[in-house]
């Protein structure tokens, strides 16, 4: 069965909260952007969880209402909370890179991941009608790699040295879908699942 899963740009704090918690644990952390080998904090892209949940309005707003990066909650209906997806947009080339991260490990390898994902990217291409999606994997994260080919991701490039994890470099790949191209595999990874 294929879960269903909803995306919101109404973050809240206490999803801030959870994020953070979530990267506390090594596991999760070490699959996402690891940890500062100053202070062993665990990385985030976009924002640092522990300084945000404490700030302004104002400052909450640069954070989370901006138009080249949006971020997004992930909630499942049974859930409720499970993770967070952002967008990097470059407008001009209508492109985004995109993050997904689903913290909560008791939901791991149960389609979570990929129903998200399929979210993002009609989220990506239908709504907001961008040309071209791309991620960067690092090479250790060969669950993250299945999905992202499972749903037409193509290898554009192999990137070095740009993931730490445990005080050690690792490669990583990047890989791109175009719009056309995920419209034809949409219908196919949603019939396999029966959605």
């Amino acid at each position: 069965m294929f879960p269903q899963v909803s995306l919101t740009t109404a973050v809240t704090k206490d999803d801030v909260g959870r994020i953070r918690d979530w990267l506390r644990d090594p596991e999760v952390s070490s699959l996402w952007y690891g940890t500062d080998d100053s202070d062993g904090h665990p990385l985030h892209i976009g924002y640092a969880p522990e300084q945000v949940q404490d700030s302004s309005e104002d400052e909450w707003n640069q954070v989370f209402n901006q138009d080249e990066r949006r971020i997004y909650s992930i909630y499942a209906p049974d859930e409720a909370h499970i993770g967070e997806a952002q967008l990097l947009i470059e407008w001009p080339l209508e492109e985004a890179q995109l993050f997904i991260l689903i913290g909560r490990k008791d939901l791991w390898h149960h389609h979570y991941g990929t129903s998200a994902l399929v979210a993002m990217l009609d989220e990506a291409f239908d709504n907001l009608e961008l040309h071209r999606v791309w991620v960067d994997v690092p090479e250790y994260n060969g669950h993250a790699l299945q999905m992202f080919r499972h749903l037409g991701f193509v290898l554009e490039g192999h990137l070095r040295r740009t993931h730490r994890k445990d005080g050690n470099w690792y490669d990583s790949f990047a890989m791109g879908l175009l719009t056309d191209e995920y419209s034809r595999r949409r219908t196919r990874v949603l019939a396999q699942y029966g959605a």
